[in-house]
Parts: C-alpha cells; sequence; structure tokens
C-alpha cells in the first residue's frame, strides 16, 4: 500500500522566477514542512525588467536544460526520466511543454497538479484546439490548485471536477509595501515636487502594453483636466512594448501633467505609491492583478475594470474603490472625478483597502499551499484505492 511521506518531495514548475513568487518559495522553505524545489524555464523574460538575484533564494532550484527541436529551442524536464521522482508535480498548462512534463509524470506515477487563473477574450485568441485540449487536460489532474472562486469557475469550464479544486490565494509582501510608503509620506512633498506632480494624483502601476488598457486612462485623464479647474497628475510606473506609443499619445494630444518614471523595482514601489492619491488599474484582461494589493497595501482607493481575476473579493464599490467596465473612458473619468473632489472619501477607501489586504502575506500562501498540497495528495490516493477495489471486482 502506497504511504503518503511526512514531508513530501514536490516540484513547483513556473516559467520565471518573479519576484512575488520567490516570497512565496522563500516562507515555505522556512516553513520546512515539505520537501520543496523550483523548477523554472528561463531566468527572465523579454517584456520583463524584475531584478533576478538568486543569493537571496532560500529553496532549491534549477533552471530546465533546453533542447533544439527544428530550430526551435525548447525547455524539458529532463529530471522526471530520472531516478528521483518528485511526489508531486505542479506546473503551468499553456505551453507544450508543461503539457509534456505532465504527462511524462504521470506515466511515471507522480501525482499532477495545475495553476489555474482566469483569462480574459480580450487577452487570449481562443482556437478551437486550444479548449479542446484544456476539457481533456483539466479532468486528467490529480488537483487544480487556484486563487479563488473566479479561478474555480474557470477550471469547471473545462471540466475539472469539483472536489479536485483547492485554493492558495493571491498574496504580497504586505509589510514592505505598506512601512515603505508611510516612510515616503515623511518626504511626500519633495518627492512630489521632484516628480513635477501637483494636485491630486492618480498612479497607474504595469506593464505599458495596449492589453493594460492605459490608452483609456490617458483619454479619461485628458476628459478630466478639461473640465476641472483644479490641477491633477497622472503617474504612470512601468514599461513595455507601448511605452513609446503612449508617450507619443500624451505630445500630440496635448495631454499634460502625466509623467512616465519607467520601471521600479520592487524596494522602491512602495514610496510611488506613497505620493499618490488614487491606485487606477484600466486593464482589459488580468488573470489577477497583484499591483491592486500592492497598492491597497499602501492605503490607496482603487478604480479598477471588472476584466481582473478575483477583483470583487478586494475592491467593493464605494466601499474601498470602484469597479468599472473595461475600455469605458466616459466612466473612468466619472469615478476618477468622484475622488478627486472627496479627500475624506480617498482617506477612508485607503484605509478600508489597507485592511482588507492586511494579513495576505507570504506566510499565508506558504501554509494555504501545504493544505493544497496535502488535499490532492490525499485524495489521489484515495482515488487510486477506490479504483483498486474496482479493478479487484472486476478480476473476480
Amino acid at each position: 500500500m502506497e504511504l503518503i511521506r511526512e514531508r513530501p518531495f514536490v516540484v513547483y514548475w513556473n516559467n520565471i522566477p518573479s519576484p512575488y513568487m520567490v516570497e512565496r518559495f522563500n516562507a515555505l522553505s522556512k516553513r520546512n514542512n515539505l520537501d520543496f524545489e523550483a523548477w523554472f524555464n528561463d531566468r527572465i523574460d523579454s517584456d520583463r525588467s524584475w531584478e533576478v538575484i538568486e543569493s537571496g533564494w532560500e529553496f532549491r532550484y534549477k533552471y530546465l536544460p533546453t533542447i533544439s527541436i527544428a530550430g526551435r529551442r525548447l525547455h524539458f524536464p529532463w529530471s522526471l526520466l530520472r531516478d528521483r521522482l518528485p511526489d508531486m508535480l505542479i506546473s503551468l498548462y499553456a505551453e507544450p511543454v508543461f503539457l509534456a512534463g505532465l504527462m511524462i509524470a504521470r506515466l511515471r506515477r507522480v501525482r499532477t497538479a495545475i495553476w489555474v487563473e482566469v483569462t480574459f477574450d480580450r487577452w487570449i485568441r481562443r482556437r478551437w484546439w486550444k479548449e479542446r485540449l484544456k476539457r481533456e487536460i483539466f479532468p486528467l489532474m490529480d488537483g487544480i490548485i487556484t486563487v479563488g472562486l473566479d479561478g474555480q469557475a474557470f477550471a469547471r469550464r473545462y471540466r475539472a471536477r469539483e472536489e479536485k479544486i483547492f485554493y492558495a490565494p493571491h498574496v504580497i509582501d504586505v509589510d514592505h509595501f505598506s512601512m515603505g510608503s508611510q516612510i515616503a509620506l515623511l518626504s511626500r512633498e519633495k518627492i512630489r515636487q521632484e516628480l513635477g506632480l501637483r494636485g491630486v494624483t492618480f498612479i497607474y502601476v504595469g506593464r505599458l502594453w495596449w492589453g493594460k488598457g492605459v490608452k483609456y486612462l490617458l483619454e479619461a485623464f485628458q476628459d478630466l483636466q478639461n473640465r476641472l479647474e483644479d490641477e491633477i497628475s497622472l503617474l504612470i510606473v512601468g514599461d513595455g512594448a507601448d511605452a513609446g506609443t503612449l508617450k507619443k499619445k500624451c505630445r500630440d494630444e496635448s495631454i499634460s501633467n502625466v509623467v512616465f518614471t519607467g520601471f521600479y523595482q520592487k524596494s522602491e514601489l512602495p514610496k510611488l505609491y506613497g505620493i499618490a492619491d488614487v491606485f487606477v488599474f484600466p486593464t482589459l484582461g488580468d488573470p489577477y492583478g497583484l499591483v491592486v494589493d500592492e497598492a491597497m497595501a499602501c492605503s490607496l482607493p482603487v478604480v479598477c475594470t471588472s476584466s481582473v481575476g478575483e477583483i470583487r473579493d478586494r475592491v467593493v464599490k464605494g466601499v474601498n474603490g470602484y469597479i468599472l467596465p473595461p475600455g469605458d473612458r466616459k466612466a473612468l473619468a466619472e469615478h476618477m472625478e468622484m475622488l478627486v473632489h472627496n479627500a475624506e472619501l480617498r482617506r477612508q477607501m485607503g484605509e478600508i483597502s489597507a485592511q482588507k489586504i492586511a494579513g495576505h502575506t507570504p506566510n499565508r500562501w506558504a501554509g494555504d499551499f501545504e493544505r493544497a498540497v496535502k488535499k490532492v495528495m490525499e485524495t489521489s490516493w484515495k482515488d487510486k484505492k477506490t479504483k483498486a477495489r474496482s479493478d479487484y471486482r472486476i478480476k473476480r
């Protein structure tokens, strides 16, 4: 009879080591309840500017080797063909290499789970064969790990079984953002003056790419400027493929008081949240949007679109912000204006944001992840025992 080990060997296979995942994996390693290892395809993506500093990692990891097929460079999980296999492999599923790895793991009797988040049509092209493949893959997995009810509904859409869906909600380093933004308040006016910010300041943090909806934010901000006498500012933090296009739009259409800062590393981000008054997230389709949590930790009200995974768990209309249809510049401008005119409402909403996100820390994620792993392993063990009994009855 197969036994579940006290410290199961668990591998989490991700595309790159994002700072968010590194924080969580460090917390997981400190708890020492799993024999944990992380696999990554690449050190960084071409469209990401994060620092990758392996010396600060407290977990075992490896970058997967590559093979060349028909001129294409592909990663391959050779470890799944060797002797020491993990008890459980958790991976993404959107690339062929992940699917190949999951199938190899299943053939070698390794428990398999996939990390699932909701995706939106504005971001994803729904090819029929990909949709069919997901309907075949999801039910095969021993478990689905997701972040909330949106993720659950998305998994069920592809025939995942309810009893095999488990949760590990997203988190951030709350203390880092909360404390950093508070420190920034001490020199708020100095920093604002250096950046050229005047009046109520809206902030966007994220990639400068069409799918993030920044174009609509600029148009809404321009509409707001045209009907307000008071000065307002827009702080845009990040880089991306459309940075030049967005800056040109500001010049060509005379959208003033917009400050593009470029990309800021995590260590410097809290001070920018700290000098702003309202966070705006105009995305057309984010699976989650961790920048919303960062802004909340920095006590900011949030104006965002409905095309954000699990957003209703974080933003409550009229309580700590507003949720609007994506691509609606008029609605965006109207709700931004509400907050321009009411400093007390901004303060109250910001306090509630901070209260709602408190405790959403990497250590909490590590605990949720451990529980999800345990449940997947227990559920798959029960399934195997049930199948064995069924096979025995058939043979008899």
